[in-house]
């Protein structure tokens, strides 16, 4: 999800230094402030990309944790991706959702653009899979329907994902994952799949479609935990 306007090339983003948001734990509107790496203490590293990296940080007056996805202008200049990395950060930093990461700010010097994103404690659905092999069904479930809740918000808003897969799904600190030793994969949730998994897109199950199946309300934790639930 994402955004971009460019003048000149050499001109990575807007010709104001920082991102503007809200301070960190503010509620007055007003209160914003210009962001620098100075302000964060950098923690461990989350994860590497082709363009760059994403650390865990905080920021130094609030104590406010986020995760600093760190992006280096040499690849954006090397690939031409200046309106395509615009266009994102233009589009999150509008995003408000629950079940859609945060694009708090972002800042730049001479080599690095900044992204000042919001730290999902759980980290890649995809880490985990690759931990345990498979879900229970009211983990898939709750996941499922988050999902859709999260696509829909972004549809209503002529927002399309265009990447969705296991590695750009993270979970947060909520989320309780015990795994069953053992998949069990009910006939509903197989229904389910199988109106999924068509090629023709107008005969797809609609978002709406998705959040009406047997599967999904019997299972799914609309809240998006499953904390109390014994998989």
């Amino acid at each position: 999800m994402a955004s971009s306007r460019i003048q000149r090339q050499h001109q990575m983003l807007p010709p104001q230094p920082n991102g503007i948001v809200p301070v960190f734990g503010s509620s007055k509107r007003q209160s914003q402030k210009q962001w620098s790496l100075q302000d964060f203490e950098i923690g461990k590293p989350l994860g590497k990309g082709k363009f760059g990296r994403v650390y865990l940080a905080r920021e130094i007056k609030s104590k406010f944790i986020v995760a600093l996805k760190v992006i280096f202008k040499e690849q954006i200049e090397k690939y031409k991706l200046h309106h395509q990395l615009r266009r994102e950060m233009e589009i999150q930093t509008g995003l408000r959702h629950p079940n859609v990461l945060r694009l708090y700010g972002w800042f730049q010097d001479d080599e690095r653009i900044c992204l000042i994103l919001e730290y999902a404690h759980g980290g890649e659905i995809y880490r985990q899979l690759r931990k345990t092999g498979h879900l229970s069904e009211r983990q898939a479930a709750t996941y499922i329907a988050s999902l859709t809740q999260a696509l829909a918000y972004c549809h209503e808003r002529d927002v399309i994902h265009r990447d969705i897969k296991p590695e750009n799904l993270l979970l947060d600190h909520e989320v309780d994952l015990s795994f069953p030793s053992t998949p069990d994969i009910s006939s509903e949730a197989k229904n389910l799949i199988s109106l999924l998994l068509v090629k023709d897109s107008s005969k797809r199950l609609s978002l709406q479609k998705i959040m009406e199946h047997p599967w999904i309300t019997k299972n799914a934790d609309l809240t998006g935990t499953f904390s109390k639930f014994n998989p």
